[in-house]
């Protein structure tokens, strides 16, 4: 059943709805199943009259299949002859793979794995500086010690003015010029100065996508090393990273201490992430960011991480959050923020974080967080140790938010309300919430 599921998505993914559509139903004929349990594949429109084939599909393994090896080397190599085909379906059995840089997807691939035996491993992690700056545009670093770095290794680089955000620079080291000096797969994106101590260091994401649309990832364990990984900032990675993607789902895969989130994406749109599991990373659990559009998010769980469970970035529209579980992190169970509008969370539990349950960050007018809906949610026992903190916290001037349904407090009696609201909120709707041992429903923000 699994591979038929895994050859369907590869198939819609590849050649439309119209051919996934034929298939779900000669696999319901065959099965016996009724239209109940049907694909809704149907239900998008037809791409039109094709010639259709079998998707391609290899195999790696380290002791087995199409292709072998123990590291990203092989993963990648797969990936990319089955793109370079047209696209497919990448099995990896069941192993450790180490790796030294991202496994970067590609159009039209879908990769899975066996959940919990086919285990992507980062690295230790190095840093050095740099002996001469980094100038925005080059397409070299040299290096102050070269010794532990390789071609093929993903680096990222920095400076003390340019270190986090979208400031640092991603890149996979090429073929050396000299002892000290490699050429790089992208230009510098800024200025990395000697002076402002320049570094380069040895970390990347496991999984990455840059610019692609239709792929996934199923049944994938990534160990991030996290205790001697370098650190890598959500904007620029992540245990599974995207940048510019479109219509990218990630199912059934684990994320455990990673250096950096564990799952981010970035000014990509129509990104599912289902049944994944993101545990013990450093920073942000989920990082849905800058500018991605109709994200799905469901079935998650963000467990004990460095900060916020979910963390809601710059221009996040239009998606749906249901039935997550959002427990035991550092920060906010769920931030939310800068032209952050018309999402659904429905059906999440938030509990045991160390700040708020639910936070909406301090914005003006024109880049609040408007229209967001929170219904049948249980947000308890959030920020018992943070006297700011709230089961929810509304900040800035956001308007026409909904809370219906939820259960909000917590598990024994606490001098703390329920809300916790800003004087500019305009038209807050505040329906049918159970409150559980709350000094009030809500109260403003000082």
């Amino acid at each position: 059943m699994r591979r038929m599921c895994v050859a369907l998505l590869a198939m819609f993914f590849l050649f439309g709805p119209a051919r996934a559509a034929e298939e779900a139903n000669k696999n319901r004929e065959a099965n016996g199943t009724n239209g109940a349990n049907a694909s809704n594949a149907n239900a998008v429109a037809v791409r039109g009259d094709q010639a259709m084939h079998a998707p391609v599909e290899i195999t790696v393994g380290q002791d087995e299949g199409d292709i072998r090896g123990n590291d990203h080397r092989a993963l990648q190599a797969a990936v990319d002859y089955v793109a370079n085909l047209g696209g497919g379906v990448v099995r990896v059995e069941p192993g450790r793979y180490t790796m030294r840089n991202a496994l970067f997807l590609r159009n039209g691939v879908h990769v899975t794995g066996t959940h919990g035996k086919t285990i992507f491993s980062a690295c230790d992690g190095a840093e050095t500086r740099l002996k001469l700056d980094g100038d925005c545009n080059e397409r070299q670093v040299t290096l102050a010690d070269a010794s532990v770095f390789r071609s093929g290794d993903g680096i990222s680089v920095q400076d003390k003015n340019m270190g986090g955000g979208f400031g640092v620079t991603t890149a996979t080291l090429l073929a050396k010029v000299d002892a000290n000096t490699f050429r790089i797969s992208t230009p510098l994106y800024y200025d990395y100065m000697v002076a402002q101590e320049a570094t380069a260091r040895l970390t990347f994401p496991v999984i990455a996508g840059y610019q692609v649309k239709n792929a996934s990832v199923e049944g994938l364990s990534i160990e991030g090393n996290r205790a001697k990984a370098q650190p890598l900032n959500g904007c620029r990675g992540g245990g599974i990273y995207l940048f510019e993607c479109e219509r990218i789902a990630i199912l059934h895969s684990t994320v455990r201490g990673y250096n950096g989130d564990g799952i981010s994406f970035q000014v990509s749109n129509h990104v599912t992430v289902e049944d994944c599991l993101v545990e013990d990373c450093a920073q942000l659990g989920l990082h849905p960011g800058s500018g991605s559009g109709d994200p799905v998010l469901r079935r998650n769980r963000s467990l004990n991480n460095g900060s916020d469970g979910i963390f809601v970035c710059w221009r996040v529209k239009d998606g749906v959050f249901e039935d997550n579980v959002i427990e035991g992190n550092k920060g906010q169970g769920i931030s939310i923020g800068h032209k952050d509008t018309d999402n659904v969370f429905r059906k999440n539990r938030i509990a045991g974080n160390g700040k708020s349950g639910v936070l909406f960050r301090n914005e003006d007018e024109p880049m609040g967080a408007h229209r967001n809906v929170f219904e049948e949610n249980e947000i308890v026992d959030n920020g018992l140790e943070q006297p700011d903190a709230a089961p929810v916290r509304i900040l800035g001037q956001t308007n026409d938010l909904v809370f219906r349904k939820n259960t909000i407090g917590y598990s024994k009696s606490a001098e703390k309300p329920g809300f916790k609201i800003g004087k500019d909120v305009k038209g807050l709707k505040l329906e049918g919430n159970e409150m559980k041992n709350v000094k009030a429903e809500s109260a403003p923000e000082k």
